[in-house]
């Protein structure tokens, strides 16, 4: 069993309102909203890259997919534990293949994101 096995499904109306308020600040690409819910050194993996503190999660919040025109739409959400959450959001737009079904899987501490891992 692996660790996503163990996680209880929740509506994802019940996700922390820290993970809601930097998931739409991201893909509205409002790193002014986004990056202080972050730790300072805070790591975000998009794509198989690390985006490490508060400049390196700007720019990505900023410059991510935004080359592209794209809706999405929160479809599931889980706990694993008091501080981890996994959001899945399905995107659908101009990008390659059109359609995707992404994790968006947080790590918090203290009050604030630390680690957060975008991954199919």
């Amino acid at each position: 069993m692996t660790e996503q096995d163990s996680a209880t499904p929740i509506d994802p109306a019940h996700l922390p309102l820290l993970i809601t308020t930097f998931l739409d600040a991201q893909f509205a690409h409002d790193a002014d909203t986004a990056v202080p819910l972050c730790l300072p050194d805070a790591v975000v993996t998009d794509e198989g890259y690390d985006f490490r503190g508060h400049d390196k999660i700007r720019d990505w919040v900023t410059n991510a997919a935004s080359e592209f025109t794209y809706t999405t739409e929160l479809t599931g959400a889980s706990r694993l534990d008091d501080t981890r959450y996994d959001a899945i959001h399905h995107l659908e737009g101009d990008f390659p293949g059109g359609v995707a079904d992404l994790h968006f899987r947080f790590a918090l501490r203290d009050g604030l994101i630390e680690t957060l891992t975008i991954e199919p």
